[in-house]
């Protein structure tokens, strides 16, 4: 399915040739005479894997949740291995890797990945480069292309988790990843309703030792959640599409608003990764974040909203809002407000906005 776009590819890639239109949900823990569940897969699984394989140019293998994916792309590192990880990233991937290096699994570096030159110096020596791009929840760019070839060129292998832009906006195999995650439960599943992770590999050796992990650690898919987040996936262009438009309007507004002290958004083009996001993506994204005053403004953002809800989570059809006060006031700003734009009307999301924010 090469020569289709990617959004063609999402409708129509895992498909059986034969048959349902659509891949069945099938319940089943093992099979006559060999084959068992945890150890081979299911068609529901392979089903979904096949699609996103072909949205990634790789070999696609589903998890039980999108940590599951990462626990098992670490999982064969050496005792000692030094890791380049995020500074500012996901939570539980900085804390995972935190409690690794504290138990001696692993030797890390935390280093801010929109800084290239550092994280190239930091990776001398590593076995592994972790990229998170765009980064959560700032929304930072990084610079991929680079940090592949810079990377390999010192012996270290790159995981990139682009979970915010989805298969459809970065195509990090292409530029030079070893693997790529996802969280499938955030924007490619797209409706709230689903735990799952998928961990895509540029050669089938690295796919086998993802499904390697996956049986070893229990790390395996539900067949209702594979079946749902490949529905998902078939709607995942027009969601993406509607969500990036409405972030662009809303950043740009909340970017002169009189009570928000910063917004983080690559659509804009004062923002420092923009000129990045638009040679390495196909499109901005539907994540953003802003700052207002202080801690007590942005608590009260979040309680005065009535449109946007405040819950965690990001990627589905309702535009979620959240305060993100887990990092170092020197890497993230108490203050910080992120949100997961969904398919509501653009005005009636500002108009919920500008009410909370004015108090």
């Amino acid at each position: 399915m090469s020569e289709l776009s990617p959004e063609t590819v999402a409708v129509h890639a895992g498909r059986p040739s034969e048959g349902p239109l659509s891949p069945p949900v099938v319940l089943a823990s093992n099979y006559r005479t060999y084959g068992y569940t945890r150890e081979e897969g299911s068609p529901t699984w392979e089903a979904f894997e096949a699609a996103v394989g072909a949205l990634e140019g790789g070999e696609s293998v589903a998890f039980g949740s999108g940590m599951a994916a990462i626990a098992a792309v670490l999982e064969p590192l050496p005792v000692g291995a030094r890791v380049v990880g995020p500074a500012v990233g996901y939570t539980v991937t900085r804390g995972l890797l935190a409690e690794r290096a504290a138990a001696g699994r692993l030797e890390l570096a935390s280093i801010d990945l929109t800084d290239t030159d550092a994280v190239l110096s930091a990776c001398e020596g590593a076995a592994l480069l972790w990229v998170e791009t765009p980064t959560n929840p700032l929304v930072g760019i990084a610079e991929l292309d680079r940090l592949c070839e810079g990377a390999h060129a010192a012996g270290a292998a790159v995981v990139v988790d682009a979970t915010f832009a989805t298969p459809l906006l970065q195509r990090p195999l292409e530029l030079g990843a070893d693997v790529v995650v996802h969280s499938a439960t955030k924007f490619i599943g797209g409706h709230s309703d689903l735990l799952l992770g998928v961990a895509s590999a540029k050669t089938p050796e690295r796919a086998a030792a993802l499904r390697h992990a996956r049986g070893t650690l229990g790390a395996t898919p539900g067949a209702l959640e594979a079946f749902l987040a490949l529905r998902g996936l078939r709607t995942l262009a027009v969601r993406l599409e509607r969500g990036q438009a409405s972030a662009a309007v809303l950043a740009e507004r909340l970017a002169s608003h009189p009570a928000v002290s910063a917004v983080y958004y690559p659509g804009l083009p004062s923002d420092p990764g923009h000129e990045r996001a638009a040679r390495l993506m196909n499109g901005f994204g539907a994540m953003l974040a802003f700052e207002t005053a202080d801690a007590t403004a942005a608590d009260a953002v979040c309680e005065r909203v009535r449109v946007l809800t405040h819950a965690t989570s990001l990627g589905g059809v309702e535009t979620l809002i959240e305060r993100r006060a887990r990092y170092p006031e020197e890497v993230a700003p108490e203050a910080l407000l992120r949100i997961s734009v969904g398919l509501e009307d653009v005005e009636d999301l500002w108009r919920d906005l500008d009410r909370a924010l004015a108090g």
